[in-house]
């Protein structure tokens, strides 16, 4: 079958499945079956299962329910309160207050998690009840979680850089160097724009706390060293070369245990309903993962990507027109496709035109976290979505249009990287230099 047929008829009954209310994970299925069936593919059953398997049983994986079971911990603990006693008197007079917890949360937890599922997790569990509690906006409450949720792809240690590491040949280590002032510049808009939107809706925003003088602020800021302690322990496990990503997500929820049971709040009830809270997330998240892996396998059969990949070069664009109808093209998989499935799937195709557009593959590499975290809040295929729609029980949809303000400014950062290259490309050289 066209290709082009086959996408208009696999998109219009994806979003047909979608709007009678059937779970996403058993839709990417369903879609993923029809897709292999149009293209008389054999033995779907036995693809899907060995599909599924392989995307199920990583060792990698490992540190997503890990992460969600230490935000679970943390979350019943009375740390929550104090991450933001002990942040509240210093941001009590900024635009935006305790919104800007979420956006720090999310950059400070990206280096430690590389995911972006498990970042907007366990934030979300430890920010989105306290902030609902003290009558924050539910729309800038949930967006500025789902956007900053996404600083897990490009702040270091990124899977997804690993990845395209690997497929582009480029050196890991100078990407995940490259990932540092892109990701700072991600945080300062995400703040700028909180900030905007606060002083324009100021009655939308709670009243603001009694300002104290500076020697109650450090005394509560003490608040804050159990939960920058357990940062820096998860941090320096990694970076001090002590541990993996996944082995420090062990050492994450030891450490949560010990900070719990200090605290007095260890009891049997809690952590059996913490446990089972992070079961039924990182089950959520895992059904998804296997339903997008054995859709990503099925496009792979149709030649879909492939198909599209090899019309784009079919065009003959400059390097500015490439990036242009890259962008598009990649945010258009990423609506259907996880992030690492739109890396694997078209570098092959994708590296040669780039390369041919004389295009810095380490740039490139930047460029390309950016638009898929574009991907993470994108419906109908956008995991910090349904994370967080796992966490509130929110409707998708309405998660999505908090978070769109949020993607428009990952657009932005898109066009400042490829106005201005040196933001990925300074420090790597500095590096080199050095």
């Amino acid at each position: 079958m066209d290709p082009l047929l086959m996408t208009l008829i696999l998109t219009l009954l994806l979003f047909g499945l979608l709007a009678t209310g059937l779970w996403v994970a058993v839709t990417l299925f369903l879609i993923a079956f029809i897709g292999l069936l149009l293209n008389d593919t054999g033995s779907p059953g036995l693809i899907m299962a060995t599909t599924t398997w392989g995307a199920s049983s990583g060792w990698g994986l490992t540190a997503l329910p890990l992460f969600i079971w230490m935000g679970e911990i943390l979350f019943r603990t009375r740390l929550s309160e104090d991450l933001f006693s002990g942040l509240a008197p210093w941001l009590n007079h900024l635009p935006g207050r305790l919104l800007h917890v979420n956006i720090l949360g999310c950059g400070i937890f990206a280096a430690v998690s590389g995911s972006s599922a498990a970042t907007a997790a366990t934030i979300g569990r430890m920010t989105a009840p306290e902030l609902a509690k003290r009558g924050y906006d539910e729309r800038m409450s949930l967006g500025t979680l789902a956007g900053s949720g996404t600083l897990g792809l490009l702040i270091p240690p990124s899977i997804i850089l690993i990845v395209y590491g690997v497929s582009a040949e480029v050196s890991i280590a100078r990407l995940f160097i490259a990932g540092a002032l892109p990701g700072l510049m991600l945080i300062l808009l995400f703040m700028g724009y909180t900030m905007f939107w606060a002083t324009l809706n100021r009655k939308r925003m709670p009243p603001a706390d009694p300002n104290l003088p500076l020697g109650r602020k450090l005394r509560a800021s003490l608040h804050l060293f159990p939960v920058l302690g357990l940062i820096l322990f998860v941090l320096g496990s990694i970076y001090g070369g002590l541990a993996t990503a996944t082995e420090a997500a062990v050492f994450g929820v030891f450490g949560a245990l010990i900070l719990s049971a200090l605290t007095g709040t260890l009891s049997r009830e809690n952590f059996v309903v913490s446990l089972m809270g992070a079961t039924r997330t990182s089950c959520m998240i895992a059904f998804i993962l296997a339903g997008a892996a054995f859709l990503t396998i099925a496009m792979g059969f149709t030649g879909i990507p492939r198909a599209l990949a090899e019309y784009i070069a079919t065009l003959g664009l400059d390097s500015l027109g490439l990036i242009v109808v890259l962008t598009l093209f990649f945010v258009l998989l990423g609506c259907f496709l996880d992030g690492i499935s739109v890396v694997v799937l078209t570098t092959s195709v994708v590296l040669p035109m780039v390369e041919q557009a004389g295009i810095d593959l380490l740039w490139f590499g930047i460029y390309l976290v950016l638009v898929v975290e574009m991907s993470q809040i994108t419906p109908p295929v956008g995991f910090n979505l349904f994370v967080l729609q796992g966490l509130t029980g929110k409707n998708i949809l309405r998660i999505a249009v908090y978070a769109l303000p949020f993607f428009l400014l990952l657009l932005v950062a898109v066009v400042l990287v490829t106005a201005f290259p040196q933001i990925a490309t300074w420090l790597p050289s500095m590096m080199t230099r050095g």
